[in-house]
C-alpha cells in the first residue's frame, strides 16, 4: 500500500511526464500541495526533497521548486545510446500478437538492441503507468500500438513529452490522429472493402458486419464496408452493421449473432473485423446446426493461425504479421540513428507505412448458385 509521501512524490511526476508541469514552470507551493493531498508539511517536502535529489525539481532561493529540463540529462546526450527499445502492444501472447513481436524482437536482437515488452491489455491507464516507465528509463526509441485509437485518448501528453525528450516512436496498427506521428499500418479501409466486395460478388445481398469501434481499425473497416455496398449498390438491412467495443468484445456480437438468428433474421453471409471473432462465430453457427458456407459464408481478418487450422478453413484478409514487426523494427532502428547523427543503411526519410490487403479464398464462402469457392 503507497504511504502519503509515495502519493505525493508519484502525483507529481506525473504531472511532469504528461507535460502538467513544463521545463523550469514553478510547481504548485507546499500549502497548495498540503490542501490537494491533505498531508503534513513535512510530508510534501520530503517528496519533493526527493524530486529534487534525483534531478526532476530543483529550487531557486526565494522563488520556490521548478520542473527541471529533463532533455538536457544523460538520456539524450548526442551520439549515447542504451540501445534499449521498448515495445507496446495492447495484447502480447495470443492472436497474431506473438507473430508481429517475433518479428520485431528478430531484427532489433540482431542489431544488437535490447527488446522490453509491454503490455497494455487495451486499457488507458496501463498505457499510461507504462508510458511513464519508458519517460523514467534509458529507452532509445519505442513501436507502440495505440490503445483504443478511435476514442479521445488521456496520455496524448505523455507522447508529446517524448518528443520533447527526443525519444522516437512510431505507431503501428493505427495511430492517434492528433499527433500526426510516423506508423506501419494496413489499409483497413480498402480491407473491409474487398470483404464484402468478395461476398457480394458472390451473390450475397444479406450480409451483416461486425466491427470493433474503439479501434482505428474496426472504424475504417467498416467505413470500406459501406463503400462496397455502395458501390455495388446493395441495400444495407437495418440489422446489418453490429458495432462493439473492446470491454464487450467476448459477448455483444455473439449475443447479438444469436439473437439475429433467434429471430429468424438469418443473413446469408458474415464478415467479421478478424478471424478470432470468426471462429466464435462458427462455433455458435456449429451448436445451432447451421454449416459453413453451405447455410452461410463468412469472411475474417488477419489470417491468422487459428483461421487456417479451423475445421472449416477462413477466407480472410491477409496481415503482414511477421513482417510488420520487422519494417517497424528496421523503422525505429533508423529514427535511433537519425537521432544520434549515426549512418543509415539509406539516406531516405523515414516515411509511415501502409500495407496493402489481399484477400485469401479458402473454404468459408459459397457462390449463392451453389458453387462453392475453392479452397487455397
Amino acid at each position: 500500500m503507497s504511504t502519503k509521501y509515495d502519493i505525493v512524490k508519484q502525483e507529481i511526476q506525473s504531472r511532469i511526464l504528461d507535460g502538467t508541469y513544463q521545463p523550469h514552470q514553478k510547481i504548485s507551493s507546499e500549502s497548495e500541495l498540503m490542501k490537494q493531498f491533505g498531508v503534513s508539511r513535512h510530508t510534501v517536502r520530503a517528496a519533493i526533497g526527493d524530486l529534487v535529489n534525483k534531478g526532476w525539481l530543483y529550487r531557486e532561493q526565494g522563488a520556490g521548486t521548478f520542473c527541471a529540463d529533463r532533455s538536457l540529462d544523460n538520456r539524450s546526450s548526442s551520439g549515447v545510446t542504451q540501445r534499449n527499445i521498448a515495445i507496446i502492444t495492447t495484447f502480447i501472447s495470443d492472436y497474431i500478437f506473438p507473430s508481429i513481436i517475433r518479428g520485431a524482437e528478430s531484427f532489433l536482437s540482431q542489431h544488437g538492441y535490447n527488446v522490453s515488452l509491454f503490455s497494455t491489455n487495451n486499457d488507458h491507464e496501463n498505457e499510461k503507468r507504462i508510458l511513464e516507465k519508458i519517460l523514467t528509463e534509458p529507452f532509445d526509441g519505442v513501436i507502440i500500438e495505440p490503445t483504443k485509437s478511435a476514442i479521445s485518448n488521456p496520455n496524448i501528453g505523455y507522447y508529446l513529452n517524448m518528443e520533447r525528450l527526443n525519444i522516437p516512436y512510431i505507431m503501428i496498427h493505427a495511430y492517434y490522429e492528433e499527433l500526426e506521428p510516423l506508423s506501419i499500418t494496413m489499409n483497413d479501409e480498402k480491407g473491409g472493402y474487398v470483404q464484402a466486395e468478395h461476398l457480394i460478388q458472390l451473390g450475397h445481398t444479406n450480409i451483416v458486419g461486425f466491427f470493433k469501434t474503439d479501434d482505428l481499425q474496426g472504424v475504417k473497416r467498416m467505413k470500406g464496408f459501406i463503400k462496397a455496398h455502395r458501390h455495388y449498390g446493395v441495400t444495407i438491412n437495418p440489422n446489418g452493421i453490429v458495432t462493439y467495443d473492446s470491454s464487450d468484445k467476448v459477448n455483444k456480437p455473439i449475443q447479438t449473432f444469436i439473437e439475429l438468428l433467434d429471430q429468424g433474421l438469418k443473413p446469408t453471409a458474415i464478415v467479421c473485423y478478424n478471424d478470432e471473432l470468426a471462429i466464435s462465430m462458427l462455433e455458435v453457427l456449429r451448436e445451432k446446426n447451421f454449416r459453413v458456407p453451405e447455410d452461410f459464408s463468412m469472411v475474417g481478418f488477419d489470417d491468422s493461425l487459428i483461421g487456417r487450422l479451423a475445421a472449416v478453413k477462413l477466407t480472410t484478409i491477409q496481415h503482414p504479421q511477421s513482417k510488420m514487426g520487422e519494417t517497424a523494427a528496421k523503422m525505429i532502428v533508423d529514427l535511433v540513428k537519425e537521432k544520434n547523427n549515426q549512418p543509415k543503411k539509406t539516406n531516405d526519410k523515414v516515411q509511415s507505412i501502409i500495407f496493402e490487403p489481399s484477400l485469401i479464398v479458402r473454404d468459408s464462402t459459397k457462390n449463392l448458385e451453389g458453387k462453392t469457392v475453392t479452397s487455397k
